[in-house]
């Protein structure tokens, strides 16, 4: 089967929903390939800082999870060999929607793939490779499918994770291993728990911790130094629990290994924390013609500043807004502009992006490697008193969306 689309967006994780989103805003209809059969809800929970939560504003629909999800006024975080506790205040915005929030993955992809008209997003549709041709003048993306479909882009977006075909086809470098691993999951507590903010524990080269979604659930995670075990481990989740309970953090407090015990086990997963080097993001080819990348595909970190999906919502709402651009100025948007439109949106992105790879990596080591009178020097007193609040700007403003007069459609087609 053959088809033409104007926009196709590879994945439809944060990224790609929010993109197309974005682009649907501004008017600009497109097609989400992904190739799970249903919305992928790995991951259990993310925070979102202030800066996610702008650009869920531009998208319209920040107010749906507002109103389910309570903010984080501050975190407490111990190191247990020492017994020392600091506490963090997160200094975003006064406007109170703008405060973190811990949500779930799974309501946050639902929330914005509702507002995608109808047959938006096609299942079960595996990208398998990528070619590109040009006619009359411009650069047309042909993608082929592994159910044999072709399909003809005239602008394609990979939104398609951390190992993304549509970022090795423009030749960025594979993400590399940072040498820790994590186990995510929920807590479910059906009778309610009293947890307020964030907790976080440290003792060598663990860091654990737990933030409050709901009332009655609660998000928990934690890294260590080394790379998951092999043996199936990663598909059998009470033995993931069972590892956390007695070895990872065998030395951590008794109320963090209570949430341990509260996990729901559909939710637990272990996995490598992955990141591209920031060099090959600032010198590498993150654009060519008519295709680039977003989200993961473009950026992956690890999650150590929380910034992961975070940035993924201000690529969508920056790509929305240059290819926007083009049809508020001409009132159309020719093949022949895109590549410029695209130019434009890596070069605000690219250092945006490596300065987040690289202070998320720098806070993983800081915080994990080490016991030491320097690294506890660095940690407590460089990193938690001054550089925590610094190292991110959690207040980013990604910007707005183009807003257009009633005389232009709202789904306009590409020339």
């Amino acid at each position: 089967m053959e088809m033409n689309e104007d926009v196709v967006i590879v994945g439809a994780g944060i990224a790609g929903l929010a993109t197309a989103l974005a682009l649907k805003k501004v008017g600009i209809r497109s097609l989400v390939l992904e190739r799970s059969q249903e919305l992928r809800t790995t991951g259990a929970a993310l925070t979102l800082f202030p800066n996610a939560w702008r650009a869920l504003q531009v998208l319209g629909v920040d107010h749906k999870l507002t109103s389910i999800y309570p903010s984080l006024q501050r975190g407490y975080i111990t190191n247990i060999a020492s017994g020392a506790t600091q506490e963090v205040y997160f200094t975003g915005s006064e406007r109170k929607k703008f405060e973190p929030r811990a949500v779930h993955r799974k309501n946050l992809l639902e929330t914005l793939a509702e507002e995608l008209p109808p047959g938006t997003i096609r299942f079960s549709s595996k990208l398998s490779s990528i070619e590109t041709q040009t006619f009359e003048g411009s650069s047309i993306a042909i993608l082929h499918l592994d159910d044999g479909t072709q399909i003809k882009a005239k602008v394609l977006i990979g939104c398609d994770g951390v190992h993304s075909v549509v970022a090795r086809w423009l030749g960025l470098m594979d993400p590399v291993h940072s040498g820790r691993s994590a186990v995510r999951g929920l807590a479910v507590y059906p009778q309610g728990h009293k947890v307020k903010d964030i907790h976080q524990y440290i003792n060598n080269g663990v860091r654990g911790g737990f933030a409050p979604l709901t009332d009655k659930e609660i998000y928990w995670f934690i890294a260590h130094n080394s790379k998951p075990t092999s043996g199936g481990m990663e598909a059998d989740p009470r033995q993931i629990q069972q590892d956390v309970i007695e070895n990872s953090a065998k030395d951590f407090p008794s109320e963090y290994l209570e949430v341990v015990r509260h996990a729901e086990l559909s939710t637990l997963s272990l996995a490598p924390l992955m990141f591209r080097f920031p060099w090959d993001l600032i010198f590498g080819k993150v654009f060519k013609g008519n295709i680039t990348v977003a989200g993961d595909a473009m950026h992956p970190m690890t999650p150590d500043l929380g910034q992961g999906g975070c940035a993924a919502l201000e690529d969508a709402v920056v790509l929305g807004r240059h290819l926007g651009n083009l049809l508020l100025q001409h009132g159309r948007i020719a093949p022949g502009e895109v590549a410029g439109a695209l130019e434009r949106y890596t070069k605000e992105r690219r250092w945006r992006a490596a300065g987040l790879i690289m202070g998320s990596y720098i806070s993983g080591w800081v915080q994990q490697l080490g016991s030491g009178w320097l690294m506890k020097f660095l940690r407590d007193t460089v990193f938690y008193g001054f550089l925590f609040s610094k190292i991110v700007d959690i207040d980013y403003d990604c910007g707005e969306l183009p807003h257009f007069p009633l005389s232009v459609g709202s789904q306009t087609k590409i020339d």
